[in-house]
């Protein structure tokens, strides 16, 4: 009792000779009403907290005086030093971006949802993947107008190929037909000089629906600059907890850093931040200059211990904001499985933090590994929510394309908040379907959720395919017969606050499969490959003996990436063995 009695007086007096003090306030809109949820930045400590339910908040705080950053969707950032002896007021006001509320999820594709499938998200062993709903057939004549946001993402593809790799099948889910596109470059074109984009479409028949149409929309960003890379500031968040202890897994970042850090500039800044047991800054701010000092603190790293995701994430943003360089690139770079048993493992809490640093100007990329307990769903959107983009690093050979060869694209954008609009002409499509970009199920059932543009890296080329119903010309007046549809492109320039836009018309012209670029014939069997591992309906009367003809026929036999995706076709074919459905020509 006496022992008892003792500690709490020392913890009484540890208390006031750190002279704690309790910041209490609440927040509301113009309108007075209070707002919940709203992210408070404590300066003196970098800690995030949120407001409650009720719109108040209590705070410990070190002194009496502190300063603190309000920051809500769709309200403007509030700066304001605070008193600790005083009740605080404060009141956010609406961002003229935002006529109404600010939805609560993002949508990959703005089409319309007919009738969601009632599923449940994929997982194969500890894997975990986002349910998604495949997007269906528009009628053009309601709804002429649809949009997908531009991403650079590519995961998908080396995922898959790990899967085909170990001759298993592949969860559906897992296959995102837009990111096994991008995986490949379909004929990089410079934009103007006074443009950020250039535009190319082809139109021509749909090789696994007879009667349909292929609409092939190329969009290429710009590259830049060598001479004008702006400096960068990278945090290594670098995964060393025990479930990382495998060859595929710690090993083959470590591999993969050392490739990056051989490309450094004496004007980067690198840190590493590691989790695994506890959190600690590996390595602080070093400049790109001394690689023998950033090489060693790589080397010594030895997985072991828990999964404390969320703190190392924290303090990962916290090194990342002490090194900020304005007009820079800042950015941390997760790399890990994904697996965070420890602190707020669920999305939205990670989400919270992760838009809060976006909007600092401090964006994220996430390199997943492994597999058994890999979270393929909770790295995308993270990925996605930090303003940056997701690979997948099953091999030395994917580590080298991710982090040296496209480099510039990983992690340099030119543009952001990008998102594409396309009006087709509904005297001309009768229906219209986006293949890829499917949206999550749980997106789909919130009806405030809206379309989010993503980041674009230098020199990224993106091939977008429509497959279109023509419209019977003897059952319209057609009107504006040369265009096809009009393409308009919303983005910004990173941090620059003006919205831009680019616009492009797709022209009605269309051309026989067997005379269109060998490019554009391979990206046709890349996504009939998806639509056949996804055994989707709009594929089913195609097989996979189709997917290898039109890649055998259209590749590049140079091309080693093209070479070794017939491979995975074939592979794909032993695996699912003979598809139920007769080769078309067996009819």
């Amino acid at each position: 009792m006496k022992s008892a009695i003792l500690l709490l007086l020392c913890s009484l007096l540890f208390t006031g000779a750190h002279a704690q003090f309790y910041l209490r306030g609440e927040v509301k809109d113009e309108n007075n009403s209070l707002l919940p949820d709203v992210r408070i930045l404590l300066h003196s400590s970098g800690y995030l907290y949120h407001s409650g339910s009720s719109g108040a908040f209590g705070i410990p705080v070190p002194a009496s005086g502190d300063t603190l950053t309000l920051s809500a969707e769709g309200f403007q950032t509030l700066v304001v030093a605070v008193n600790a002896t005083q009740y605080q007021y404060l009141q956010l006001r609406q961002s003229s971006r935002f006529a109404t509320p600010p939805p609560r999820k993002s949508l990959l594709s703005l089409t319309k949802d007919w009738r969601t499938t009632d599923r449940k998200g994929w997982t194969v062993g500890g894997e975990t993947y986002s349910s998604l709903v495949e997007n269906d057939f528009i009628p053009a004549s309601r709804f002429p107008e649809t949009g997908f946001a531009m991403t650079i993402d590519k995961a998908s593809y080396s995922n898959v190929r790990r899967f085909l790799n170990m001759g298993s099948t592949i969860p559906p889910d897992a296959v995102r037909i837009e990111e096994l596109l991008n995986y490949f470059n379909f004929g990089y074109t410079d934009p103007p000089r006074d443009s950020c984009f250039a535009f190319h479409s082809r139109l021509s028949e749909c090789p696994w629906s007879p009667g349909n149409q292929l609409l092939f929309l190329q969009v290429s960003a710009r590259k830049i600059d060598p001479a004008k890379i702006p400096p960068a500031n990278l945090v290594l968040l670098i995964d060393i907890s025990g479930s990382m202890d495998l060859p595929n897994k710690l090993p083959l970042l470590q591999s993969a850093f050392k490739l990056l850090v051989n490309n450094l500039r004496d004007v980067d800044t690198v840190s590493i931040v590691t989790y695994g047991g506890s959190v600690a800054v590996s390595l602080g701010p070093t400049s790109g200059q001394d690689k023998k000092k950033i090489l060693k603190a790589i080397e010594d790293l030895s997985p072991g211990g828990a999964t404390p995701g969320e703190a190392g994430i924290r303090a990962a943003y916290r090194v990342a904001k002490s090194q900020l360089i304005k007009g820079g690139n800042n950015r941390v770079i997760l790399a890990t499985d994904g697996d965070f048993n420890e602190g707020e493992i669920s999305e939205e809490e990670l989400e919270k933090l992760v838009v809060q640093y976006k909007d600092w100007g401090i964006y994220l990329t996430c390199l997943g590994v492994g597999m058994g307990n890999y979270k393929d769903s909770k790295l995308e959107v993270l990925a996605k929510k930090g303003n940056g983009n997701f690979a997948y690093l099953d091999d030395g050979q994917e580590a080298e394309k991710v982090l040296v060869r496209e480099f510039t694209q990983t992690v340099y954008a030119v543009a952001d908040d990008a998102y594409l609009n396309i009006q087709f002409n509904p005297t001309l499509v009768k229906d219209y379907r986006l293949i890829g970009f499917d949206n999550k199920e749980k997106v789909l059932s919130d009806s405030l959720s809206q379309l989010q543009g993503g980041e674009v890296g230098s020199g990224h080329s993106l091939l977008a395919l429509f497959e279109i119903t023509p419209m019977n010309p003897d059952s319209t007046l057609v009107k504006d017969a040369g265009r096809l549809a009009h393409v308009q492109l919303n983005y910004r320039l990173p941090l620059d606050p003006l919205s831009r836009t680019s616009l492009y018309e797709c022209d009605n012209k269309a051309v026989p499969f067997r005379e269109l670029q060998p490019c554009y014939r391979f990206a046709s069997s890349i996504a009939l490959f998806g639509g056949l591992l996804k055994k989707s309906r709009f594929t089913h009367q195609s097989d996979w003996k189709d997917a290898i003809e039109m890649a055998e026929q259209s590749s590049d036999s140079a091309d080693g990436m093209q070479q070794e995706f017939i491979t995975l076709i074939e592979k794909a074919r032993k695996i699912y063995g003979r598809n139920r459905h007769h080769h078309k020509d067996d009819n």
